[in-house]
């Protein structure tokens, strides 16, 4: 099915015409007759695709292509389709270069939603390319860190996350990630430094689950000489080091309750003291934090400090997990192909229709990063110019009705204890999601956990 669609064109017939052929076709199909619509419709819609006659392109007759670039300006991965009469070709090439991807002759040919499609592809395509040269030119191909605005997808659910980044960025509020591995918190941590006012400072990542007890003062608050046995130099912190920029502090969950405390006074006091030395120095850093761990369950369970909570999330951003945002995986595996395409075989072009619907039904465990490197693997592999559904070697995941339930007895005791068990199987031990499924409250749902000893 086609994508989200507006139609800009002063001719009432002509627009219910193209209504009539794209009906049933798109997901949605908006057409207005006055181009200063398009600033209201496009700030509560995300079109794929707008349809613009040449006789609205200006804005009171003053600026030839004004709503081109208006539109592009409001949401730059628009494909913007022309439609003209081709009577006059400075037209047709002056919204080329102004930023239509297309010119589309009128009157609306009987296959336009085909056209549309045809059109939508290659506009799709050709900014995945683009994308992919941009965060390309790097010494490895897993480095495709790239910036918020290329923060890859059309979802709902990403896009309130580009709006929280907007909107937070600017400050000094210290951020909480949340998401499971591979959703991308380090790229949104990035994103961040790079809209702040600390651009340009050190952006210092600490990974905290791969810090050990005995080296966590010395890597994150420095030491001195001679110290402990292998302090043979002097050597500042972690928390020195990102002076005056942003601190990415990953998996803060797994921290052991006792370095939380270290941790808690050093933000309290906003100092730290090296190993060896009784001399606080002060800092300045962004605090951002991130974990994939359930965290509010942690600190129910005396698991995580709760006053450190509340001073690493003044401001919380939530990542979906790819499986929630199904529509992102088009765009995605695009910007994949494209880029490892580049990198080994440029004759490999596109993906069957066939593969990707195979890709939107898989679960995606490892999320982004788990897509990234099958597609990596597809384009090597693959002995075709585009990729089948064969190429992908996705994992099998265990169906759901392994977590069945068979009761030998009716006692109701008995018989709530399994359900809960079986709901918190299924969900890895994660009570917040088990509590869901259940239709019961994370307070309600721990009282019969310790009711039943589970």
């Amino acid at each position: 099915m086609l994508g989200r669609i507006l139609i800009v064109n002063k001719n009432s017939e002509l627009a219910v015409s193209a209504r009539r052929l794209l009906n049933g076709k798109a997901k949605l199909v908006h057409s207005v007759k006055r181009p200063n619509r398009i600033p209201s419709l496009m700030a509560s819609n995300r079109y794929d695709v707008v349809l613009l006659d040449e006789e609205v392109l200006s804005k009171d007759g003053v600026d030839d292509f004004y709503w081109i670039q208006h539109i592009l300006l409001a949401d730059s991965n628009v494909t913007i389709v022309v439609t003209s009469r081709l009577e006059n070709l400075s037209n047709v090439v002056g919204a080329i270069k102004a930023g239509a991807f297309e010119v589309l002759p009128m009157p609306w040919p009987s296959d336009l939603p085909d056209l549309i499609e045809v059109i939508s592809e290659r506009s799709r395509i050709q900014r995945s390319r683009e994308l992919a040269r941009r965060a390309g030119g790097r010494p490895s191909a897993s480095q495709t860190d790239v910036d918020v605005e290329e923060f890859i997808g059309y979802s709902e659910a990403l896009g309130e996350v580009h709006a929280q980044i907007e909107k937070v960025a600017a400050t000094d509020a210290n951020v909480l990630i949340l998401g499971e591995n591979g959703t991308g918190k380090e790229l949104v941590a990035r994103a961040l430094h790079r809209k702040s006012l600390r651009d340009g400072k050190p952006f210092v990542s600490v990974d905290m689950g791969a810090v050990t007890e005995s080296l966590f003062e010395s890597e994150l608050f420095g030491h001195k000489k001679g110290s402990f046995t292998d302090a043979i130099q002097d050597r500042e912190g972690r928390f020195e080091a990102a002076s005056k920029g942003t601190l990415f502090l990953d998996e803060i969950g797994n921290l052991p309750v006792p370095l939380q405390a270290k941790l808690l006074t050093v933000l309290q006091h906003r100092t730290v003291t090296r190993i060896g030395t009784n001399s606080p120095r002060p800092i300045d850093v962004r605090l951002i934090c991130a974990t994939n761990q359930p965290i509010y369950e942690s600190v129910f369970e005396g698991q995580f400090r709760q006053d450190l909570l509340y001073r690493i999330n003044t401001v919380e951003i939530y990542l979906p997990p790819l499986r929630e945002r199904i529509e992102d995986i088009r765009p995605l595996t695009d910007f994949f192909l494209a880029f490892y395409a580049e990198k080994y075989k440029p004759q490999v072009d596109r993906i069957s229709a066939a593969a990707l619907r195979k890709l939107e039904k898989y679960p995606w465990p490892g999320n982004v990063r788990e897509l990234k490197h099958m597609v990596e693997r597809a384009v090597i592999m693959t002995d075709t110019t585009a990729l089948q559904p064969e190429d992908f070697r996705l994992q099998s995941i265990p169906s759901s009705n392994s977590h069945s339930l068979m009761f030998d007895t009716l006692d109701l005791e008995t018989v709530e204890k399994r359900v809960i068990q079986t709901a918190m199987d299924k969900h890895g031990g994660i009570v917040s999601q088990a509590a869901s499924e259940l239709g019961l409250t994370r307070t309600t749902l721990y009282r019969r956990l310790e009711k039943h000893g589970l």
